[in-house]
């Protein structure tokens, strides 16, 4: 157990408890001793190596994940969480894509492709487009991931008749590639700005919890983004579901 080889012991009456403990292993997890996806050890075990009482474990343990830290997992324990991913929005220029967010985190951008479909457009949507409602839009559903974990859900809609070639593409081309890059190559366009972008509050449900390996119910972000290019004409309308723990807006 890591833990066996300390020798300082957090006992500075001055700050309380749970905090030393809480501190002592924000230091642990951020030296790599618990590194992304590992498991802690039990609360018994840092009471005895502690010292201290266990409700001031629990107490420390509650505190690092709602910061973000640790997440507590019904009968299998408390795991490091992935660090999280700070991304800028802005809602008028400079559109950042995942894939840039990631590298400005130092962090490995992936992509899962779940599926390609092709739906008519409602009428919200065809107002955006320009387009006629129930026009043929082509709907890429993807798992995007940093360092391997699950960020977030994205579905970016296109209008198929614009973007034919995301229809016939490999599934490898849509896989760990940047979307924005793919329609900028083959299209030549890419998005300048998104306007509007909005984010709300949303809990995963039973077909995005396994896909972002996050229990029913979780608390994530959803954002809706409305990208034009260069020229204003519209390219994108992009819905996405963003794992809360894992993510930080930079507004």
């Amino acid at each position: 157990m890591a833990f066996d080889d300390k020798t300082d012991r957090t006992d500075v009456p001055a700050v309380p408890l749970y905090q030393q403990v809480m501190d002592d292993l924000k230091g642990e997890i951020a030296r790599g001793v618990y590194p992304a996806g590992s498991r802690i050890p039990s609360e018994m075990e840092l009471v005895k190596y502690y010292g201290v009482g266990r409700i001031t474990v629990r107490r420390a343990i509650e505190e690092l994940s709602r910061a973000g830290y640790l997440n507590r997992q019904q009968g299998r324990g408390t795991f490091v969480c992935a660090p999280k991913l700070k991304r800028k929005i802005v809602q008028k220029g400079d559109v950042q894509s995942f894939s840039e967010g990631c590298a400005a985190n130092d962090m490995v951008a992936g992509a899962r492709l779940v599926s390609r479909t092709v739906v008519a457009a409602t009428r919200e949507d065809a107002a955006f487009f320009g387009v006629e409602p129930g026009c043929e839009l082509i709907v890429v559903e993807r798992v995007r991931t940093a360092d391997g974990v699950p960020v977030m859900l994205e579905n970016n809609a296109f209008v198929l008749a614009d973007h034919p070639y995301l229809q016939t593409l490999a599934d490898k081309d849509l896989t760990d590639n940047s979307i924005f890059a793919l329609v900028a190559e083959h299209s030549g366009r890419a998005p300048l700005k998104s306007d509007p972008c909005t984010v709300e509050i949303a809990l995963a449900d039973a077909q995005a919890a396994p896909l972002l390996e996050v229990p029913v119910g979780e608390p994530l972000f959803y954002m809706e983004a409305y990208f034009t290019d260069a020229d204003e004409r519209p390219l994108l309308l992009g819905r996405q579901k963003i794992v809360g723990s894992r993510y930080v807006f930079d507004i």
